[in-house]
């Protein structure tokens, strides 16, 4: 036996270099890549970045580039000065990564401040909550019977589905596009929501029209600020984005960003990307040809570029956020021509009018939360108190507005019985949700991923976490072919039998 090993010493070397033929596909990508490039610095491109650095090692550099501030659609505007939240502005108690992030980087989250929400049809109030609890069940179930008991229940479901994304992930299963990720995850109930709207798909769950006219529909506008025409499945995130255990990262949610970009160890690239073009060039000693990707930027010594063996693109390839220009790709990158959709947040501090939402004696006004019905007539989506992402606030309170359009000067006075700051975000904040929904794919070419389709299914803070994951497991298994990780089909029974 020892005699018969010895014989096969020799031939040790020709094996071993078969195998790892077979399994790891073109030579060019047995080596680790020396350079990975991140367009866009938001919660998607820093959460990225950090996926990137835990999948490829050390040894990689990765740059990180972003044309205005670290956190992207993650900022904050400052009153008196205290800052408060801009852009995205609570996470879900179950929003897995947000929460690890949070504690990896050491921050902290305030506690909660609660508060009354009522909800106007433009005319009148016709629901408010009670500061008393039980006596505001009573009114729900009055109103809508078993509907805001269904709807719980309904959310549950489709929550219990997607968090089978965390399992998936922790064992390094990705997906080519936002489709087949949904379809592992909620089978084809998944794609239906996709394809139709939040009121079709609730409707086909029996819940009553006004139920969704007076609740449903004012929930859509204060998270998307659009109406019960969007789809199905961004509409159920929203629906779980107006439960109870909602938080943010004292100091603001900008702060995961910059966090996760030093926990990643990547350079940091100030100014907008120009273009992005294909190379093919010699592989030196070896021979043969490699492909990569040259970054064309604006810096502050002008126009520069840099070479990368692998690019995630996180930001919108919108026209209007990212002016982005590819270049001798085959087939062409297509552009992405579906618009986004503008919120106008405005920060007022100041008193509420409570005359203008039919208060006749406005002590009796106790609500910090006014969500809106669908109505031509109205100019707001929702009014809401808002408090600093540090410390308190003391004197008149600070009320985020959101709206289609920038507010007038009588719109205002018509809100506001007096006030005395005000300052404007305004966003292209989020797609214009219009199903049948047609998602970009998150492999763009060989080694070009698109963080950011995601949007098209539903934009959140943790949904962008999620497909930068997604993206990084990816690019490492394109990169060493390890393609049974990737759209796998049955992974919930599979994952079942190996444990």
């Amino acid at each position: 036996m020892a005699e018969r090993a010895l014989l096969l010493l020799p031939l040790l070397p020709l094996l071993l270099l078969g195998c790892r033929g077979a399994s790891s596909g073109a030579p060019e990508l047995r080596r680790p890549p020396s350079r990975i490039g991140v367009i866009g610095a938001g919660i998607g491109g820093s959460s990225a970045a950090y996926f990137l650095r835990q999948k490829f090692g050390r040894e990689a550099r990765i740059d990180v580039f972003e044309r205005g501030a670290v956190g992207g659609r993650l900022a904050t505007v400052q009153l008196e000065g205290r800052d408060f939240e801009a852009g995205g502005a609570v996470l879900h108690p179950l929003n897995l990564h947000m929460k690890h992030f949070v504690k990896e980087l050491g921050l902290s989250v305030p506690q909660g401040q609660d508060g009354l929400m009522g909800i106007y049809n433009g005319e009148e109030f016709v629901f408010e909550e009670s500061s008393w609890y039980v006596w505001t069940l009573l009114k729900l179930f009055w109103r809508y019977g078993l509907n805001p008991l269904r709807i719980y229940m309904w959310v549950e479901e489709v929550l219990e589905k997607f968090m089978r994304i965390y399992r998936y992930q922790s064992h390094d299963y990705a997906f080519s596009s936002p489709e087949t990720l949904l379809h592992a995850l909620g089978g084809t109930a998944f794609l239906h929501m996709l394809n139709q709207t939040i009121d079709e798909s609730l409707q086909k769950a029996r819940f009553s029209q006004a139920f969704i006219n007076e609740m449903v529909t004012p929930i859509m506008r204060v998270n998307y600020g659009q109406s019960a025409s969007i789809n199905g499945f961004v509409g159920a995130v929203s629906l779980a984005g107006a439960s109870g255990g909602l938080w943010s990262v004292e100091g603001g949610n900008k702060l995961v960003c910059s966090g996760l970009l030093y926990a990643s160890k990547a350079q940091l690239v100030s100014g907008p990307v120009i273009s992005i073009e294909a190379k093919t060039r010699p592989k030196g000693r070896a021979g043969g040809l490699t492909k990569q990707y040259e970054v064309t930027y604006n810096s502050t010594s002008g126009e520069t570029s840099g070479v990368y063996d692998i690019l995630l693109i996180a930001t919108p390839l919108q026209r209007k956020i990212a002016n982005i220009t590819f270049r001798n790709f085959d087939p062409p990158i297509p552009e992405f021509s579906p618009p986004y959709h503008q919120t106008v947040a405005t920060f007022v501090h100041g008193h509420i009018n409570a005359s203008f939402f039919g208060y006749r004696d406005p002590s009796q006004f106790s609500l910090k939360a006014i969500l809106t019905m669908e109505d031509p007539h109205l100019f707001v989506s929702s009014l809401g108190v808002v408090s600093p992402v540090k410390g308190s606030h003391l004197g008149p309170p600070v009320w985020k507005v959101f709206s289609h359009r920038l507010l007038t000067d009588e719109q205002l006075k018509l809100l506001f019985s007096s006030y005395d700051l005000v300052e404007v975000q305004k966003w292209l904040a989020y797609p214009h949700y219009a199903p049948p929904q047609k998602c970009p794919p998150f492999v763009l070419h060989d080694h070009m991923y698109y963080v950011n389709a995601i949007e098209w299914a539903a934009s959140a803070m943790e949904m962008s976490a999620i497909s930068a994951k997604n993206a990084a497991l990816l690019a490492h298994h394109h990169w060493y072919n390890k393609m049974d990780r990737i759209d796998q089909e049955d992974l919930h029974e599979r994952l079942k039998t190996e444990l």
